[in-house]
């Protein structure tokens, strides 16, 4: 009988400290529980300005909230999320180049090769573009790996 209480002792303890393991980083940034701070992901292909979406009009895809300004983008994103979601989750595509995991301000965006690329800020965007071809192969070489280091 002790032997038996000695091991289930032992298994609680093991659950109660894998309960407390930090849980893993999300694969969509989702600032305030929306991905890409509620930014409709279909308007960056549509204009020069991203638009807000409008959290009625939203979906769930890959664990994040993402929010439309029209229901005819959000069928867009539904018939094909990949084409419109950023890349490396919508977290910073330079800090990702850098092997670090950041947020992103939705303004400071650039589409290349009909991929959207999130940054951290606009003064980052700008040194983003500076050379995007090889921030682009070195943050794909670290995507998605990085999320399991954090």
């Amino acid at each position: 009988m002790p032997i038996r209480h000695a091991l289930i002792g032992a298994l609680s303890a093991t659950l109660i400290a894998s309960a407390a393991v930090a849980q893993p980083v999300p694969v969509y940034f989702a600032p305030e529980g929306a991905a890409m701070a509620g930014y409709d992901p279909v308007s960056y292909f549509q204009g020069d300005i991203p638009v807000q979406g409008r959290p009625e009009i939203s979906v769930t895809w890959k664990g994040a909230e993402w929010h439309f300004a029209s229901l005819a983008n959000r069928a867009l994103f539904e018939a094909n999320p990949r084409a419109f979601a950023p890349q490396f989750g919508g977290y910073c595509s330079y800090a990702m180049a850098q092997g670090l995991l950041k947020g992103t301000d939705p303004g400071a965006w650039q589409v290349v090769d009909g991929r959207l690329y999130l940054t951290y800020s606009p003064e980052i965007e700008r040194k983003w573009r500076e050379d995007q071809v090889e921030y682009i192969h070195q943050a794909e070489g670290n995507w998605p790996e990085i999320l399991y280091r954090e």
